[in-house]
C-alpha cells in the first residue's frame, strides 16, 4: 500500500509531470533507458535544467548510447562540455562509460549498489538511475527532495545535520511500485511548486499534510548552517594571437578544469607569480573574476600579438564554445577593432 502522500503526489505527477528529453512519461509502457537517465543527471547537478538541455541535445546527437561515448575522444568529450562547469563530471562521464562497456558489456547494472560500484555515480545518481531506468524503489534525495520533506516534515535542523531524518520520511514515501514516477514527481514539485522562494502551497498537492505550512514556517525551510567565506586567489592569464592562430594548452588530467582546453596562465595562489609562455610586449587589458566551490579566482588578463616560441602551449585554430567559462571571460576582453 502506498504512503498516502505518495499517492496524492503521483495523482498530481500524471498530470503534472514535465516534459524533458530524457523522461519516459508517465502512463508509457516502457522505461527510461538507462544511459540517458544517468547523462541527464550527471548533467544536472549542480546545474539548471534549462542550460542543461542543449548540452543533452548535443551528447545523445554526438554519442547515442554509452558504447559511442566510451570510444570517444576524451579531447572532443571535454570540448562538448565547455560551459557546463564542474569538469570533473565530464572525466568521470569517459570513466564509467568505459567501465560499463569493459567490465558489464555494455550495461548499466540494474541495482543501486551495482551502480555505486561504477566511478563518478554517488548515492544520489545510483539511486535515480536505479528507480527512474530499473524500478527499484530506491530513496532519491536531491536539493528538491530536501527542500519538498523539510517542508513536508517541518524539520528545523540545518542541513547538512537534517540530512538523515529527511532521509527517512522521503524512505517512508518512497513507494515499491512506481519509485521513478514518485522520485521525478518529488524533483517535479521542488522545482516548479515547492521552490525555494515564495512555494505555491495553494497549489500544492501535499498542503494538506505538510507540517511547515501548517506551523507558518514553510518559506523559512530548509534551515541551513552559515557558510564560510571563500578565500580569493589571484592569477594571471595570457592571451596570444598570430594572425588565425591563438596560443593555448590542454590544462593537466586532474585538478581544476583538468583536460579542458585553455589560455596558458601563472599559478592560482594568494600572492601569484607573473609567468608569461614567452618574452613579449604584453599589456594588460583588464581581469576577470570567477567563482569555484571551494574558492573565489581574480585573474588579470594580459595580451599580445607578437610572436614567440612557447615555453608551454601550442599555436592552433581556436573554436571559443570550446573554452571553459573562465577562459571564454577572458577571451570576451580581447579588443575589437573598430
Amino acid at each position: 500500500m502506498r504512503d498516502p502522500r505518495s499517492e496524492a503526489l503521483l495523482a498530481w505527477y500524471d498530470v503534472q509531470a514535465r516534459d524533458l528529453p530524457w523522461r519516459v512519461p508517465p502512463g508509457a509502457d516502457r522505461r527510461a533507458d538507462p544511459y540517458r537517465v544517468w547523462l541527464s543527471e550527471v548533467m544536472l547537478q549542480q546545474t539548471t535544467v534549462a542550460a542543461v538541455r542543449s548540452y543533452y541535445a548535443t551528447f545523445t546527437a554526438t554519442w547515442p548510447g554509452v558504447a559511442d561515448l566510451a570510444a570517444a575522444e576524451d579531447g572532443a568529450v571535454m570540448a562538448a562540455w565547455a560551459g557546463l562547469g564542474y569538469y570533473a563530471r565530464a572525466r568521470n562521464l569517459l570513466k564509467c562509460a568505459r567501465v560499463v562497456v569493459a567490465e558489464h558489456g555494455g550495461r548499466f547494472p540494474e541495482t543501486e549498489a551495482g551502480l555505486r560500484a561504477l566511478p563518478g555515480i554517488g548515492p544520489y545518481t545510483a539511486a535515480a538511475v536505479a528507480a527512474i531506468a530499473f524500478g527499484e524503489p530506491a530513496v532519491v534525495v536531491d536539493g528538491n527532495v530536501e527542500r519538498v520533506v523539510s517542508r513536508l516534515a517541518a524539520i528545523e535542523t540545518p542541513l547538512p545535520a537534517a540530512r538523515p531524518e529527511i532521509r527517512v520520511v522521503a524512505a517512508e514515501m518512497t513507494p515499491a511500485d512506481r519509485p521513478g514516477d514518485h522520485a521525478q514527481a518529488m524533483m517535479d514539485l521542488g522545482a516548479t511548486i515547492c521552490t525555494p522562494r515564495s512555494p505555491a502551497c495553494m497549489l500544492c498537492p501535499l498542503a494538506a499534510d505538510c507540517a511547515g505550512r501548517a506551523a507558518g514556517i514553510a518559506g523559512t525551510l530548509p534551515r541551513k548552517a552559515p557558510k564560510a567565506a571563500k578565500p580569493e586567489r589571484r592569477g594571471h592569464v595570457y592571451l596570444a594571437r598570430r594572425g588565425t592562430d591563438w596560443l593555448v594548452e590542454t590544462r593537466p588530467g586532474s585538478g581544476l578544469l583538468g583536460g579542458m582546453l585553455a589560455f596558458p596562465t601563472s599559478e592560482w595562489s594568494d600572492a601569484p607569480r607573473e609567468a608569461p609562455p614567452f618574452a613579449a610586449p604584453w599589456r594588460r587589458i583588464g581581469e576577470v573574476r570567477h567563482g569555484f566551490t571551494h574558492f573565489g579566482l581574480t585573474l588579470d588578463v594580459h595580451a599580445t600579438e607578437a610572436s614567440g616560441n612557447p615555453d608551454r602551449g601550442r599555436w592552433g585554430a581556436l573554436d571559443p564554445r570550446s573554452l571553459p567559462t573562465l577562459f571564454a571571460k577572458a577571451l570576451a576582453l580581447w579588443p575589437k577593432k573598430s
